[in-house]
């Protein structure tokens, strides 16, 4: 529809453009893809404000410029396999379908990943898996991966997540802080090694059933 593309073209040169967002693939990708269409009807009109909407049982879909930004981050060239965490709504994973070869989207329970699979399915997702478990402790049946994204603010980086990194493999997340604000965080590692470093504030909402496993802790 017209409305939303305008609001999609709105999303880009306002508040992705000028929040740093520059990687054109990135852009590229949240410019095409329809986000509404990973919401219910009811919410499809507030698709694209820049702010987390509520998708129920606790899952949020991150603001345009957070998800935006922790994309730009792990996949800063195409990558080969990355895996989503908790995304809830299938968006996150369809963004990174068009970045990376191979893409599994980790839900915590059958419910939320046959949604999931709907959504993706609906809109021409083909190189997407959607795999079942505990969300700290990541998808190793595919690992190692390229990048990893993680779907909502968590109280430290889970270890699991963080050992099924690849070479040169980047994971991006909101480690959430005192008083609703964050710190979106990118973890690299480099050959035995993990790095991390802050990347900007973010007042992203918690990431439900993930319990960090012990880890780096912000």
């Amino acid at each position: 529809m017209a409305e939303f593309a305008a609001q999609r073209l709105n999303m880009i040169e306002s508040q992705l453009r000028t929040n740093k967002v520059t990687d054109p693939a990135v852009l590229r990708a949240m410019g095409e893809l329809p986000r509404e269409r990973f919401l219910p009807p009811a919410m499809r009109p507030i698709a694209y404000v820049d702010d987390d909407l509520a998708l129920g049982g606790g899952r949020f879909l991150m603001e345009p410029m957070v998800m935006a930004r922790l994309v730009q981050a792990v996949v800063p060239h195409a990558a080969g396999r990355a895996l989503e965490v908790g995304g809830g709504c299938g968006y996150g994973a369809a963004i990174l379908a068009r970045l990376a070869l191979e893409v599994v989207a980790l839900e915590a329970d059958e419910a939320a990943a046959d949604a999931v699979r709907s959504a993706l399915g609906a809109n021409g997702c083909r190189n997407v898996t959607v795999a079942v478990g505990p969300l700290a402790e990541g998808w190793s049946n595919a690992a190692p991966y390229d990048a990893i994204l993680v779907g909502g603010a968590v109280p430290s980086l889970p270890q699991a997540l963080l050992d099924q990194l690849g070479p040169n493999g980047r994971l991006a997340a909101v480690v959430a802080g005192a008083g609703g604000l964050g710190r979106a965080m990118l973890a690299e590692r480099r050959g035995g090694t993990v790095s991390q470093r802050i990347l900007f504030d973010a007042a992203t909402r918690p990431l439900a059933g993930l319990v960090a496993a012990p880890g780096f802790v912000f």
